[in-house]
């Protein structure tokens, strides 16, 4: 079973019909005890849409926190989309500095003046190295963006793909149990749905 968190900043929907597609059952978890709780779930996904400090803070406040950190400490799969990948790394610089999730090392910046925002639309992503999440997706394959703001890890081996906007950025990061996609695979019809079926057979494999 894949749980999908419930925080009210995602594309529930959406991500939860992709999965339901590929024939996954899917738990939509509305309160971070269920994590402990179901030992049927295999994998955890973030989603999210809006702003690295709103979502931090609604996280924060609902007990997400310390639920997704011990679930992810213990080597559980996990994967975050959109601004949900961008939670996973340490700061997000939106607003100010604000503290992330920390699964992954590094920051979230804006896009350098003069671009317009948000990156909006598909983009070809160029893979860097092999990996589980890109297994049968073809090299400058399209993904559909949505964002202002982009990751800068700290260790660089963590990129496993990236998309350029006037500057070149992570599309998808992974280390571990830990994976991000900075694209929305529930919106990028084939290879989106690709990569979520790969994380899919992963999670419930272990």
């Amino acid at each position: 079973m894949i749980g999908i968190v419930d925080y009210g900043c995602g594309n529930l929907k959406s991500v939860e019909n992709a999965f339901l597609k590929l024939g996954y059952p899917v738990l939509i978890l509305d309160k971070p005890e269920l994590l402990d709780q179901n030992k049927e779930i295999k994998g955890v996904v973030l989603p999210g849409v809006g702003a690295f400090a709103d979502a931090m803070a609604i996280l924060t406040r609902a007990g997400w926190v310390y639920h997704l950190q011990k679930y992810v400490w213990e080597g559980n799969p996990f994967l975050g989309i959109c601004l949900g990948m961008q939670l996973i790394f340490e700061i997000g610089e939106e607003h100010g500095r604000h503290k992330g999730l920390g699964f992954l090392q590094g920051r979230v910046v804006k896009f350098p003046a003069g671009l317009k925002i948000p990156h909006m639309g598909w983009n070809s992503v160029k893979i860097l190295k092999p990996n589980l999440l890109c297994t049968d997706v073809p090299n400058d394959s399209y993904f559909y963006f949505v964002h202002s703001y982009y990751a800068e890890p700290e260790d660089s081996s963590c990129i496993l793909a990236t998309s350029t906007y006037g500057v070149e950025f992570p599309a998808l990061v992974g280390q571990g149990n830990v994976w991000g996609t900075q694209f929305h695979p529930e919106k990028s019809s084939r290879w989106g749905l690709t990569v979520l079926n790969n994380f899919g057979k992963w999670a419930i494999s272990r």
